[in-house]
């Protein structure tokens, strides 16, 4: 007779219960929005545009919630619509109290980016998608653009930072990247050109400004 293992009782079920999705209520507002908009700028810097942007989201997804679970979709709608000026807002109140403040985040952002080897344009088209106001933005991009090209060399190991003497054809791929990144061929060769310690230095004030 074939030997039987004991009975152990119904198998567990080893998969995580999916939580059912929490009940879209009213509308978000002003009060809930601006609550969300302190949470949000406890942990990220913004700018108005930006901040108006998340709190915008935050209503777009109590609309699909809503509409999902059957709610009149006019009445959401215009829920909704009021919902998103409360946002606008509340994210000109942030500016008003000094939470928010786009010059002061575009001058932070464009250091730290062109610290990392982003060109002026690259920077600019960044703080486009943030909101920020040409005229605005402008005013923080870097001045020394052979600088952040060099910070862009250093973390590829090219030019001044290769390993070994670039040869013409590993050259032309450097002065491609530099390209596509942005760079003024101007800018790229005198990067590429560079004496290392030079670049060094040049580097040093980079991070130093």
């Amino acid at each position: 007779m074939p030997h039987q293992l004991p009975w152990t009782g119904p198998a567990r079920q080893t998969g995580r219960m999916a939580k059912p999705d929490k009940p879209a209520g009213r509308a978000p507002t002003e009060a809930r929005l601006h609550e969300a908009a302190l949470a949000h700028l406890a942990r990220f810097a913004a700018t108005e545009a930006g901040l108006a942007r998340v709190l915008a989201r935050r209503v777009d997804r109590w609309a699909r919630r809503a509409e999902a679970e059957g709610q009149d979709s006019e009445a959401v709608a215009e829920a909704a619509r009021q919902a998103r000026q409360a946002a606008v807002a509340v994210a000109r109140r942030m500016v008003v109290a000094g939470a928010v403040d786009d010059a002061a985040f575009a001058a932070s952002r464009a250091k730290r980016l062109a610290r990392t080897g982003r060109s002026r344009r690259a920077i600019s088209a960044h703080l486009a998608g943030k909101g920020v106001a040409t005229a605005v933005a402008q005013a923080v991009l870097p001045q020394d653009e052979v600088a952040a090209a060099l910070a862009l060399c250093k973390r590829r190991r090219f030019g001044p930072f290769a390993r070994e003497a670039m040869e013409r054809e590993a050259k032309l791929k450097a002065l491609a990247v530099l390209g596509r990144a942005g760079f003024s061929r101007d800018a790229a060769d005198a990067a590429l050109t560079m004496e290392p310690e030079a670049a060094e230095d040049r580097l040093r004030g980079l991070r130093d400004a």
